[in-house]
């Protein structure tokens, strides 16, 4: 891929409403994850992190070649509810592949991001030896914590996690000297029972050239929760998922600050993970296999793309040897591209936006020139939170296949005021 941008996305009358981004009497976001679900206004604008097959020095293009914009996160957030001082205003964007860290300056004029500073890479690398930096979430310190998959080299052994101060600078490593285990990814803090939990993908040496199987049996990929005390940094425990559990990707924790249990979901073998705290203070987790979508409490389904859809050389073989395929509806007119990846659960949980694409190379291996030449899209899902069920919003399609500089490639979504993916709690 040339490059990459930062889509802002209207979402249109009929989906949204009207509303303040956030309380302007107090720090940003919300009080309690209820107040963010009962008060929060219906969304209307979101930024998406884009991988582009055009021209990387477009005109407004804060981007340079190689970088994989990827994950996203803000300057500020709940966690700094208390402070009316901290403004939810900058949007921190790792560059996955580059090394590079941007930060977007949205107060100015939401519908047009500008590049306020460009943290290199070099700098990163030269103060704390990380490489790859992925996840971004603040801090109620007003620093900025990032996971780093590895070294400048894309060696696995040289993970960790970096601390950018206010101004976003280079400060420091968050772990402690010695407490980096092999491989890391995602990352999700719980301060009211003194824990971060952080999950695993694999080298980047190994990711970054696309995916091969023998990876794995080398090595090369994670099978591991690694439980942090916070915010200390120290490395407490770690959780072997096993075979069952290869590549746990997105770790989340329920959207309660009080709560102490997650759920990760492992990629490579379709299972969910849970985690929970026991009795003695130490972590445990259970699996649950979703190969099988016909479980007594599955609520709704849809299917929205895939390797699975009519019409694909792919099957699914069922246990008593059947080969089953799934229809895949067309939206607005268009043939639904790739398969869903990441998801934006509106504030009030009645609306879920979907995008398609993971990691640029991995989308070229497993879809080829049908998502990287055409582009992604993003659907809106409709969510039944009185009986359950999930239905396609069949009005709303975006696509980023006819951006002006090119396709690109959407992967995750950012709403201005705060969303439920990014917005910790104290």
């Amino acid at each position: 891929m040339a490059g990459a941008a930062v889509a802002a996305v209207d979402v249109p009358a009929a989906a949204a409403n009207g509303g303040a981004c956030c309380h302007a009497a107090k720090g940003p976001g919300y009080a309690t994850p209820l107040e963010a679900m009962e008060k929060g206004p219906r969304e209307k604008l979101v930024y998406v992190t884009c991988v582009y097959n055009g021209d990387p020095q477009a005109p407004g293009h804060p981007h340079r070649p190689g970088d994989e914009l990827h994950h996203s996160g803000w300057n500020s957030c709940s966690s700094c509810h208390g402070d009316p001082s901290a403004k939810r205003r900058f949007l921190i964007l790792p560059s996955l592949l580059s090394g590079r860290v941007y930060v977007v300056d949205t107060a100015t004029d939401l519908r047009a991001p500008s590049l306020h500073k460009v943290v290199e890479s070099e700098d990163i690398a030269e103060k704390t030896g990380l490489g790859f930096p992925h996840t971004s979430y603040c801090l109620a310190s007003g620093d900025i914590m990032i996971s780093c998959l590895g070294d400048k080299e894309g060696n696995a052994a040289g993970n960790g996690f970096l601390l950018l101060d206010s101004e976003f600078n280079v400060k420091e490593r968050w772990e402690k000297p010695g407490h980096s285990p092999l491989f890391g990814y995602d990352f999700w803090y719980q301060p009211r029972h003194k824990t971060m939990i952080s999950s695993s993908w694999g080298a980047p040496a190994a990711f970054r050239t696309g995916f091969n199987l023998q990876h794995v049996q080398d090595g090369l990929y994670g099978r591991h929760l690694h439980v942090y005390d916070w915010p200390g940094g120290e490395l407490k425990q770690t959780l072997d998922l096993g075979d069952t559990g290869l590549l746990p990707l997105e770790v989340r924790f329920l959207h309660d600050p009080s709560k102490d249990t997650g759920y990760v979901g492992c990629a490579l073998t379709s299972n969910m993970v849970r985690f929970f705290k026991t009795t003695d203070g130490s972590w445990a987790m259970r699996q649950y296999n979703i190969e099988d979508p016909a479980k007594p409490f599955l609520a709704g389904q849809v299917w929205v793309g895939g390797l699975l859809q009519k019409g694909s050389d792919v099957v699914y073989v069922t246990d008593d040897g059947q080969e089953e395929q799934y229809n895949v509806p067309q939206v607005k007119g268009h043939r639904l591209r790739g398969g869903p990846q990441m998801i934006q659960l509106s504030l009030d949980g009645k609306r879920i936006f979907v995008t398609n694409s993971l990691f640029s190379r991995w989308d070229e291996q497993f879809f080829g020139d049908d998502l990287v030449k055409k582009g992604s899209h993003m659907l809106q899902i409709d969510v039944d939170t009185e009986k359950g069920g999930l239905a396609i919003n069949p009005n709303f399609f975006v696509d980023f296949g006819t951006e002006p500089d090119g396709p690109a490639l959407a992967h995750e979504m950012r709403y201005p005021g705060g969303d439920c993916t990014s917005d910790i709690w104290i």
